[in-house]
């Protein structure tokens, strides 16, 4: 990493390194770069060698300080070492109790579970069965998916394009498959700034959902049912999209009335990160399963899968998980869970987020390469595109027949959702090189954020809920400076043109 100027932070300034931390950070660098593959993902962009952290701060082996508003991919929904954290960690280290406990019994997993049955949307809680399995999200999904087929003896999910855990951006002509050949079909997400279908403005929230509820015309073709139907509330790698509320109802209803399996992902969207305890609440959608991971760890790998305890099939032991007893992250996720239950993080993650939304919702208009600014709570995205090229292939205009109103919603907590500002145009083609210019003069001012979207073209904002009000006003500052100086270099301009 080529070297930065200091850049002072709230609580403290930032020394230039000296030679010594400059070697250190510069070596091991290098020894990564050698021993590692190229296949890194954050590493490539952000060559940071972190050696302490605390709260929104991270200090680097060279001494740099930054505001990290990656938070470990969301897992950190207190910031790095939160106190009761570190003394629940603490306290099960030195009790002396097992570290690793299979599926059995603990009186750590048993407050973990209290503590967690307390958060869910009450009518889930009040029947819920949950599953430990493989620490990540995607084990999870993977599990959520084992569950439905055993439960209602049908293969196949029915998912959405832009999940974080698909991995592709096909739709029904270009399906996924699962590990048994079962095709995984991905119908469009709803987008009103960049709709799979072509459509612009409100249309995109209506036309996706309608397309959702013509599918049992096409599986009395001779397709079965599938297994579920998995969603995310807020696509998060997908470009940070809030789901709108009344889209979520409707896929609801839609699988209420076919008796399949609503799979609510909130691997990401969980523990407040939204505005709500879970994202799911926003729309008073009560899902049949919810995939938990990243932040209910307390920053530790933890993945859990709650279900209606009617989808148990009663089947003991299959399938087989060999790290479903991690008690040092059960005890971090009892702490973060009570903590930000408790101190109505939630809450705050919905007013900080909506004014922060606000602050930078005018890059929109004073920069043509600054195509949407959207979020919900303390999810934010920055979308950049080329304001000089032409509409992304395949995004058309609906057809006369696909022609309808705006689906009611909105209100107070209601997402900031793609192309619900004033510029309601066909979007430009996404600027993945400006996206990552915008990241790395981020990190030249002390600022770590994210890429999501198809394209990595989205400045991807997930700070702690800790986060304080100064403390955001910095990252607002700082981002929006980055806009500018890359907006500068690349040609993104102001908006005079747009």
């Amino acid at each position: 990493m080529g070297r930065t100027q200091a850049t002072p932070l709230p609580g403290g300034a930032l020394a230039d390194p000296t030679r010594a931390q400059r070697h250190a950070h510069e070596g091991i660098l290098r020894r990564q770069a050698a021993r590692e593959p190229a296949a890194r993902t954050y590493a490539r962009a952000l060559p940071i060698v972190p050696v302490r952290a605390r709260g929104l701060t991270i200090e680097g082996a060279d001494g740099r300080r930054y505001l990290d508003c990656l938070s470990g991919a969301g897992t950190l929904a207190l910031g790095h070492n939160h106190p009761v954290v570190l003394e629940a960690i603490r306290k099960v280290l030195d009790s002396g109790a097992p570290l690793s406990a299979l599926d059995l019994a603990t009186p750590v997993k048993d407050a973990f579970l209290t503590e967690l049955l307390r958060t869910l949307p009450p009518d889930l809680a009040e029947r819920a069965h949950v599953r430990f399995c493989g620490p990540a999200g995607s084990n999870a999904v993977e599990t959520a998916y084992a569950l439905v087929r055993a439960a209602t003896g049908r293969d196949g999910l029915l998912a959405f394009t832009g999940a974080g855990w698909v991995r592709s951006t096909g739709a029904l002509d270009d399906p996924l498959e699962d590990a048994h050949g079962v095709a995984i079909p991905c119908l469009p997400s709803p987008q009103d700034h960049r709709c799979h279908l072509g459509a612009v403005g409100d249309d995109g929230s209506d036309l996706v959902p309608r397309r959702t509820e013509s599918l049992p015309d096409q599986l009395r073709q001779g397709a079965p049912l599938p297994a579920g139907v998995i969603v995310e509330p807020v696509r998060s790698e997908g470009g940070v999209v809030p789901a709108p509320d009344s889209w979520l109802a409707r896929v609801r209803q839609f699988t209420a009335d076919r008796s399949i399996p609503l799979i609510a992902d909130e691997s990401r969207t969980g523990v407040g990160r939204t505005g709500a305890f879970w994202a799911v609440e926003h729309s008073g959608v009560t899902p049949d399963v919810m995939v938990l991971s990243n932040a209910i760890g307390g920053s530790l790998p933890l993945a859990v899968v709650v279900y209606r305890d009617d989808l148990d099939t009663g089947h003991p032991g299959t399938p087989a998980e060999t790290f479903p007893g991690n008690q040092l992250a059960m005890a971090a996720g009892t702490a973060t869970l009570a903590h930000v239950r408790e101190n109505a993080l939630a809450e705050r993650a919905a007013t900080l987020g909506a004014g922060m939304l606000d602050q930078l919702r005018p890059l929109v208009s004073e920069f043509t390469c600054v195509g949407d600014v959207r979020g919900r709570g303390l999810m934010i995205g920055v979308e950049l595109v080329d304001p000089g090229g032409d509409s992304p292939q395949g995004e058309r205009a609906p057809a006369p027949s696909d022609a309808r109103g705006p689906v009611a919603g909105g209100g107070a907590g209601a997402p900031v959702t793609p192309g619900s500002g004033p510029h309601r145009h066909r979007p430009h083609s996404a600027a993945p090189e400006l996206a990552a210019a915008v990241q790395q003069e981020c990190l030249r001012r002390g600022l770590i954020v994210g890429l999501a979207g198809r394209a990595a073209s989205v400045v991807q904002l997930l700070p702690p809920l800790t986060i304080t009000d100064e403390q955001a006003a910095a990252v607002l500052d700082r981002l929006a400076d980055a806009v500018r100086a890359a907006a500068r270099c690349r040609g993104g301009g102001t908006a005079a043109a747009r």
